[in-house]
């Protein structure tokens, strides 16, 4: 009754799971080598775009940098053009006023002074009229305004004395 198996059978059945287990394990060994394999060239890669993200991060940062000198030498070459212009602005006007001195009623003169005021408007320059009127002095006056010595210094009321 326990001898259900022979020594033959036996054996068969020990050799065919021997052999099942040496291919299943071949599969294994070799499936183990491609996902290492796999590994090694995935790391690999890896290793390769983190150099790169660290060439494009440099790469960036000097670009910002270059970008921030860029801007702040365009702001300065623009702050040096504009007082240039200023000081031609102011260089104009004193010339204007000679020749207003000079030759008050000449057309050149007269066009001289519209260039000139226009120039000044242009840089933002405060222009109040000949008589020392400005209007931004109306609309936004820096102290209390007071209408009856503005209608006096226009020649708008007499002075009552």
């Amino acid at each position: 009754m326990f001898k259900l198996f022979s020594e033959k059978d036996v054996k068969k059945l020990v050799l065919r799971l021997k052999t099942e287990y040496n291919e299943v394990l071949i599969k294994q060994h070799a499936l183990a080598e491609e996902l290492k394999e796999e590994n090694r060239n995935l790391r690999a890669r890896l290793s390769q775009l983190e150099r790169e993200r660290g060439d494009v991060s440099s790469a960036l940062v000097r670009a910002v940098r270059e970008g921030e000198r860029v801007k702040a030498e365009g702001l300065e070459a623009a702050e040096n053009e504009r007082r240039e212009l200023k000081l031609l602005a102011e260089k104009c006007r004193l010339l204007l006023d000679r020749l207003l001195a000079k030759y008050p009623d000449e057309e050149d003169t007269r066009d001289f002074e519209a260039f000139t005021t226009e120039l000044r408007q242009q840089l933002g320059e405060d222009i109040g009229d000949e008589n020392g009127f400005n209007m931004d002095d109306v609309l936004a006056p820096k102290e209390p305004l007071d209408l009856e010595k503005l209608c006096k210094e226009l020649d708008l009321m007499e002075d009552s004395e």
